[in-house]
């Protein structure tokens, strides 16, 4: 005889149905919620990392300020230095510059013409004078740009007063200074004491006046010659013999 099921099973089946529906749901909820947790957690994590980093860079970076700040201070004083070394060294180097260049004033002025006025501005020079001519002027011209401590001279006036005296033409001149390659001062040598550089300003002395103190200063040559030849029996001393010379 067949079973007939007359109670209501299909309305079980869908409340158990519905009852697994939201038990996976629920389940679902829930590894959701986990899942969201940690990936809060994680990116929490992550944000507190990289904060750190950002301190630890912003410290770093601090410390290379302050460092840069020394190093531009070091810079500075660097630059203070070296402004000074090379200041020490243009002076070093030009201490003799003035005795040749008074040296050269001498050597290069032409008989014909006279200085009157001198200026210097560092490396330029301004020289008034009096000359005979123009050619006077262009021979002392010449002279200048050929000598070592002077360059090149530029004319900035010359003009003919129409006076009486023996150098009528009034002239001036701008030149630029130079020094020689081969007189340049080696700082590892021991610098020239003002002595010596005064000494070397001897050649100033024009030509002429050098040949006439020699010629006044040298004894005849009879008195020289019979000095030179004494007898045999009786050898003057020399006190005797510069007195001989003097009477002569």
């Amino acid at each position: 005889m067949a079973h007939v099921n007359l109670l209501p099973w299909r309305a079980e089946r869908r409340k158990q149905r519905e009852r697994e529906f939201y038990m996976q749901l629920g389940a679902a909820f829930v590894v959701a919620v986990l899942l969201l947790l940690l990936w809060i957690f994680w990116m929490d994590q992550r944000i507190d990392n990289q904060n750190d980093r950002n301190a630890y860079l912003q410290t770093e970076i601090k410390q290379l300020d302050v460092r840069i700040a020394k190093i531009k201070d070091l810079e500075k004083v660097r630059e203070h230095l070296l402004a000074r070394k090379q200041i020490i060294e243009q002076l070093q180097a030009d201490r003799s510059q003035m005795v040749h260049l008074f040296d050269e004033l001498v050597k290069t002025i032409p008989t014909s013409a006279r200085l009157t006025a001198l200026k210097q501005h560092g490396q330029a020079m301004s020289l008034d004078g009096v000359a005979q001519s123009n050619a006077s002027v262009a021979e002392y011209m010449r002279n200048i740009e050929s000598s070592p401590w002077m360059g090149h001279a530029d004319l900035r006036k010359t003009e003919n007063t129409h006076d009486a005296t023996r150098m009528p033409y009034q002239f001036g001149l701008d030149v630029t200074l130079s020094r020689p390659k081969t007189d340049e001062i080696d700082p590892a040598k021991a610098p020239v004491e003002p002595a010596v550089a005064a000494s070397t300003a001897t050649p100033a002395v024009p030509a002429a006046l050098g040949a006439a103190a020699t010629a006044v200063a040298a004894p005849p040559a009879s008195a020289t010659s019979a000095v030179a030849k004494p007898t045999p029996e009786a050898t003057p001393t020399p006190a005797v013999a510069a007195k001989g010379g003097t009477g002569s």
